[in-house]
């Protein structure tokens, strides 16, 4: 039996991600009820206070939809002091897609939302989201995956 060391490299979104927080086919009557049901499953994992969900929301009201990051996909989040009591990661998956209010890059499909309790981890992150969403073949695979279990197996197999 051969024993491997823990990865040093592996991706900090497979360990803030679970089954518990992925959901996927996700009705939502509107961008904010994706962000709200996003937020939903931060808070259900212990992860954020129930305020950062209107915190995330809030920001959108008052920025505009930046949190729509990529083609068909949302980053909502907010502040640390905003209620996040660790970081945790949530993904849903919509469908159908739904309009955020970003021109170049609704309808949005793949909602991640996120939380890191103090700014390091924070960007720390959004660092990794980012180079999850650049690679394509990944970005493709997760947007087929037909189960959390599918899902995990795609971000845990990111490598930065």
């Amino acid at each position: 039996m051969v024993l491997r060391k823990p990865d040093a490299k592996a991706s900090s979104l497979s360990s803030m991600l679970t089954k518990e927080t992925i959901k996927l086919g996700v009705r939502a009557r509107d961008w904010r009820d994706a962000v709200r049901e996003a937020g939903r499953l931060l808070v259900d994992s212990g992860g954020a206070e129930e305020r950062y969900i209107e915190a995330m929301i809030a920001m959108v009201e008052e920025i505009g939809p930046y949190i729509v990051i990529a083609p068909g996909v949302a980053l909502p989040h907010a502040r640390p002091e905003d209620g996040v009591k660790r970081p945790c990661l949530s993904l849903l998956m919509l469908d159908p897609a739904i309009g955020f209010g970003n021109e170049h890059n609704d309808p949005v499909s793949l909602v991640i939302a996120f939380g890191a309790p103090e700014s390091q981890k924070h960007l720390d992150a959004l660092r990794d989201v980012a180079r999850l969403l650049e690679d394509s073949e990944r970005l493709e695979r997760l947007r087929s995956a037909a189960s959390a279990d599918e899902v995990l197996e795609v971000v845990s197999a990111a490598r930065y």
